[in-house]
């Protein structure tokens, strides 16, 4: 008896602790928290989230949508650090690389858009905990300052470029994206990855980015957007749609064709626009059927640690909520329907 118990201590400490992360041991199982929020009201604070729903048109309300945005990322955070990574955003798969690779491309290409020396000043508007901005940092040699709504991942992002040896490259504000606290014209470039759709009016975001770039500069942004096969008439479509907005703090999913109209009518020059989603590429949401086997396995290790009070209570409703929003976002994906990679980029016109 005493080594079957041996033998579950060990196999719990390595379900738990050793295997840590799927892809960067950025923050363990046994430390999930629902960020800011203090641990017994978690669970209050998920329901909360969820009541937005009831009330749709408060979602549209711009004064509303920022309370909405960090509360979500609050109570995400670390389950996305622990079961994805580091980077919160998709990439189509490579063929022969494994997924961190291929995320690392996708952001890369972001920079390489923009043009920028080292030693550039660029934003990182939605910068999360920071993924892509280290990778984009040591790509470009660039200084980047990333603006995130949501304090407990400003502490994140720090902490992890302190690790990186970024922190003199990489800085990390605390900030709504509709109303930034930097200059008119002080940015050499700017870009953000899968981060507008947040904006409950995406005039709002990019005339705010427009302001803080450098006129001849360039913005890139990957955008979450529905294609030109969704059909709003059908049901099933309409559904998909509505459960990846639900599970992703989404104000309201944007159709592609809205994109470059939006971005010239606050000033920009379109310079580019692709859907990197498109063939050749290949299917962005392969991981995510790949992954339903450790969403299993990880499921388990919440709810183990919630019931023994490790993790807080509500840990085990979200992780559920991220796995069915995992599954209208490969059903989005294997019909068509949805793309979270529209790319499109903008040039600020020179002064005459």
């Amino acid at each position: 008896a005493r080594a079957t118990a041996s033998l579950l201590a060990g196999g719990l400490y390595w379900f738990v602790c050793i295997l840590g992360s799927a892809e960067i041991k950025g923050k363990r199982a046994v430390n999930l928290s629902g960020g800011f929020i203090a641990k017994e009201k978690v669970q209050d604070k998920y329901k909360q989230y969820w009541s937005f729903f009831r009330r749709p048109k408060e979602i549209e309300t711009t004064e509303n949508v920022p309370a909405f945005v960090d509360t979500f990322y609050n109570l995400v955070t670390d389950i996305y650090e622990w079961g994805w990574g580091q980077s919160f955003h998709f990439s189509p798969a490579i063929t022969g690389k494994f997924h961190r690779e291929a995320t690392r491309l996708h952001e890369e290409m972001a920079v390489d858009l923009l043009g920028i020396k080292p030693g550039a000043r660029v934003l990182d508007a939605g910068c999360g905990v920071g993924g892509p901005m280290r990778a984009i940092a040591a790509h470009s040699g660039a200084n980047i300052v990333g603006i995130t709504i949501n304090e407990y991942q400003v502490n994140r992002a720090r902490a992890h470029n302190k690790k990186a040896g970024l922190d003199s490259q990489c800085e990390v504000v605390c900030g709504n994206f509709l109303q930034m606290p930097f200059d008119d014209n002080s940015f050499d470039g700017v870009y953000s990855i899968e981060a507008t759709c947040h904006a409950p009016k995406l005039e709002e975001v990019y005339s705010e980015i427009y302001r803080v770039l450098k006129p001849g500069s360039m913005y890139v942004s990957y955008e979450w957007v529905t294609t030109e096969l969704y059909n709003s008439d059908d049901p099933e479509h309409v559904k998909i749609i509505h459960g990846i907005e639900r599970g992703d703090a989404l104000p309201g999913l944007r159709n592609y064709s809205d994109i470059a109209d939006v971005a010239r009518a606050v000033g920009f020059e379109v310079v580019k626009e692709k859907d990197l989603a498109k063939p050749p590429a290949n299917p962005w949401w392969t991981r995510l059927k790949m992954g339903r086997i450790a969403y299993w396995r990880n499921h388990i290790v919440v709810t183990v640690l919630s019931w023994l009070g490790i993790a807080p209570k509500g840990t085990v409703d979200v992780h559920k909520m991220l796995f069915v929003t995992a599954d209208y976002l490969a059903k989005g994906g294997d019909k068509g329907i949805f793309s979270p990679m529209h790319m499109i980029l903008c040039r600020k016109p020179e002064e005459h």
